[in-house]
């Protein structure tokens, strides 16, 4: 941990991969600028980030900070506007004797690197801007920002959900049945910013607009964004690139809006490729397998109905069913996701069957579920799973009705001869799959 000084304010700033970089061909610096709230105590403590961070200092030294008013950079009243931010950035860089850096932005500090970037494009080798913004207020040309009343509503509840349990769903909503990750978001907002800092910050965020800015934007700059973001809508990231002259735009499907959750291995190959014009070969980490995702329906009105202490007896139930019906299949949980579960096998057959019996037994519980499977390549990251195969699966689940079983036209053939029988269901357009897909319900077996 090392610390900048800007006009007597201290900025707490961390580096890495300086000296393994250089080793394996690295291409000079590659500073993250955090939103504003981090904290670079906790930066690596969660492991997908650690794994994102060892990523990024293989092909570059990477300098990451936590912005004045936030984590261990300097509390002050109010917080910093885009000038004083520049000025914060630039005494970052001056300290780690970065020249030059390639520039990324996330979220709310999107218009900061923008508005960097244009203004000392000496500084800035490339403009990397991910699952950002140019406004986040509505105006005319503008139709996806959010009009006042909507910001009333978003400030407040945000607030109210700061550093508590469970409030990691604004940072990744796919992750809500984590308990890991949901105890690392909320320490993370507790030692990042008190919850008295947030009007002021969102008062801020309400003026920050750079449209007039990203024209004169003159550095290599690429564009990411994730096709279904539930925080920061893809049509921002189309926006962007079409504004910045010669902006090189990538759409990737997914629903996280955190770059290293997902599948970050497709975000850091477009990372890598963009500042180094090339990307180091992936180690084989892939296999076969068939993905099943269920959901418990209309949870959200059971558990109101029930009451919070016989709801949780209900998913405790839930949980000890399918945990003995994915061991008695040869089935992995790779993890809960909310109102259901995410499970891998290495065998479609034993899938449906595991499926089968989940839906008769919860079921007798009073529960109704509903479950999608699909056969693809699929990435292992350690305990999670990644991958397109992934996305389909939980895309067939959604089509599925209460009760029902939905596979991808991969599994049936799969399976021929297996007394496993399915019903067409026609094809259907999957968010951020291309093509259409052939859909199956399972009617016997």
């Amino acid at each position: 941990m090392q610390f900048a000084t800007n006009e007597g304010i201290h900025i707490a700033y961390r580096m890495w991969g300086d000296e393994r970089s250089e080793r394996r061909g690295g291409s000079g610096d590659f500073t993250y600028v955090p939103t504003w709230s981090s904290n670079l105590d906790l930066v690596d403590q969660l492991p997908a980030i650690a794994r994102g961070i060892d990523r990024l200092s293989s092909f570059a030294r990477l300098i990451m900070y936590d912005r004045r008013g936030s984590g261990l950079s300097d509390r002050l009243p109010g917080m910093a506007t885009l000038e004083e931010g520049m000025s914060d950035l630039t005494a970052v860089l001056d300290a780690a004797g970065s020249e030059q850096t390639a520039l990324c932005g996330f979220n709310e500090s999107g218009p900061l690197c923008a508005l960097y970037a244009a203004t000392y494009p000496d500084r800035v080798s490339h403009l990397i801007l991910y699952g950002t913004f140019a406004t986040t207020m509505w105006h005319e040309e503008y139709p996806w920002g959010q009009k006042p009343e909507e910001r009333a509503e978003q400030v407040f509840w945000i607030t109210e959900m700061w550093g508590v349990k469970g409030a990691g769903a604004l940072l990744s909503p796919g992750s809500a049945g984590d308990e890991r990750f949901l105890d690392w978001a909320s320490r993370w907002q507790r030692n990042s910013v008190t919850r008295d800092a947030l009007p002021e910050y969102f008062r801020i965020l309400e003026k920050t607009d750079v449209r007039h800015v990203l024209e004169t934007i003159q550095v290599p700059t690429l564009v990411l964004h994730r096709t279904d973001d539930p925080i920061v809508p893809v049509d921002n990231g189309r926006y962007l690139a079409e504004k910045i002259p010669g902006a090189k735009y990538v759409e990737l499907p997914g629903t996280e809006h955190v770059p290293f959750f997902g599948d970050w291995e497709a975000v850091a190959d477009e990372l890598e490729e963009f500042v180094t014009g090339s990307r180091h070969p992936r180690e084989s980490n892939r296999v076969l397998a068939t993905i099943l995702f269920t959901d418990i329906v209309g949870s959200t009105e059971k558990a109101s109905a029930l009451g919070d202490s016989r709801w949780r007896e209900l998913l405790d139930s839930h949980d000890e069913t399918t945990a003995a019906l994915l061991e008695r299949w040869q089935g992995r949980l790779v993890k809960a996701t909310g109102d259901g579960l995410l499970a891998t096998f290495d065998g479609p057959a034993r899938a449906i069957r595991c499926a089968s019996q989940m839906c008769a037994r919860l079921s007798s519980l009073g529960l109704q579920v509903r479950c999608g499977l699909h056969t693809g390549e699929v990435e292992v990251r350690g305990e999670d799973v990644g991958g397109i195969a992934v996305h389909i699966g939980a895309r067939v689940m959604e089509l599925a009705q209460p009760g029902e079983i939905l596979v991808s036209s991969a599994i049936p053939p799969l399976i021929a001869g297996s007394g496993v029988n399915f019903e067409e269901r026609g094809s259907h357009t999957l968010k951020g799959v291309d093509g259409n897909w052939p859909v199956f319900a399972v009617s016997s077996m």
